[in-house]
């Protein structure tokens, strides 16, 4: 198989969807792989490495999408990039389709067979490649939004973990998962008071016994979102259902209730957001005001920390390249129900039934 890299070209997106180590394992096992020059130099990979592991260079992304029986990336593609899809092609990378129409619609015409990290779940019911970026953003969503707290980032000038004498800030956390525990564990360590939600009666008791004593485990309704939103000076939205649109946890009138200069990191915002006010924002312009709380909606905050979210991310992924370029798109989605999942459309129609509730009208078509 021809296996493609291009270089990602989001904006302020710094990772490669391969490492070297990953073309030298997929050229080893008789697979041609391209890459575009400069694919990794947002992580610190040359081209020379790359080189060296066996793969070719090409000077264009066309170079890669006119060739490349499989492409793998980190996100979606850009408009340009659309236009350059083929109608044979596999696309591996994450897609997030709930989160736009544009791209569904885009892709749906390319008639490309859409493979998307997010939604490949294994035999115990995680979502692997999700996984690790999950981590790097919920980590990440402390760190950022530490800095957003200070006076000139809009913030109400408070000091994460106060100082002696000092109360320290109160931290809120919707969503258990792999994102907020992350958060919950940096926050935590930082010495704020953390609050951390979640419907999962079962994940509540879980993070209660594994979290330290400044943490506290709420159900996650409508009351306590409120009533604990409005004492945060932080608030991070760790909400997931995969492949579908992030619901709505926190309103406008939840948002008119929160402290003015409060903070708030929406992680879920590659899904279309779990706050009502948030859009996308970007690292180069990542915070904006709304109803005097800072809004920080980066949908792409693991592309800051290239080297650490490909290195992550690559371990993660190239097993399953490694599967897609030997067994071909039939054999892998058969492999598993984990695997098909991960089919989120093909020949011009929605595979995935998330994307499918999102957007009824396109697979009718």
């Amino acid at each position: 198989m021809i296996i493609g890299i291009p270089r990602e070209i989001k904006q302020d997106e710094y990772r490669v969807a391969m490492l070297p180590v990953g073309a030298h394992l997929l050229a080893r096992n008789g697979h041609v792989v391209l890459f575009e020059r400069g694919a990794g130099l947002g992580s610190g990979y040359d081209d020379s490495d790359y080189e060296a592991a066996g793969a070719l260079p090409v000077d264009t992304a066309s170079g890669i999408f006119s060739r490349a029986e499989l492409v793998v990336k980190v996100k979606e593609p850009q408009p340009s990039e659309i236009e350059m899809l083929q109608p044979w092609q596999i696309v591996f990378c994450y897609f997030h389709f709930a989160g736009s129409r544009e791209l569904t619609e885009g892709c749906l015409k390319s008639g490309i067979a859409a493979v998307a990290y997010e939604t490949l779940y294994d035999e115990f019911g995680r979502l692997p490649l999700l996984m690790p970026m999950s981590e790097v953003a919920g980590k990440m969503s402390i760190q950022e939004g530490a800095k957003c707290l200070e006076k000139p980032m809009m913030g109400r000038g408070i000091l994460l973990g106060g100082v002696t004498g000092v109360a320290p800030a109160n931290v809120l956390i919707v969503g258990g998962g792999v994102v907020g525990s992350n958060a919950a564990r940096v926050a935590a360590g930082l010495g704020a008071n953390v609050v951390i939600m979640d419907i999962d009666l079962n994940r509540l008791r879980h993070l209660d016994d594994v979290m330290p004593p400044n943490v506290t485990t709420i159900y996650c309704d409508p009351h306590s979102v409120e009533r604990y939103a409005a004492d945060a000076d932080l608030v991070v939205g760790a909400v997931l259902v995969p492949g579908a649109k992030s619901p709505r946890i926190i309103t406008r009138n939840v948002l008119s209730r929160m402290k003015k200069g409060a903070v708030l990191i929406d992680v879920s915002i590659d899904q279309g957001g779990c706050c009502e006010t948030s859009r996308p924002t970007t690292q180069s312009s990542p915070v904006f005001v709304q109803d005097g709380v800072v809004h920080y909606c980066v949908a792409n905050m693991p592309g800051a920390v290239g080297r650490t979210s490909s290195q992550a991310l690559c371990n993660a992924t190239l097993p399953y390249c490694l599967e897609i370029a030997a067994t071909g798109l039939d054999g892998f989605i058969e492999k598993s129900a984990g695997r098909a999942a991960a089919l989120n459309m093909r020949d011009g129609k929605i595979a995935c039934r998330a994307v499918a509730a999102t957007f009824p009208d396109l697979n009718s078509r």
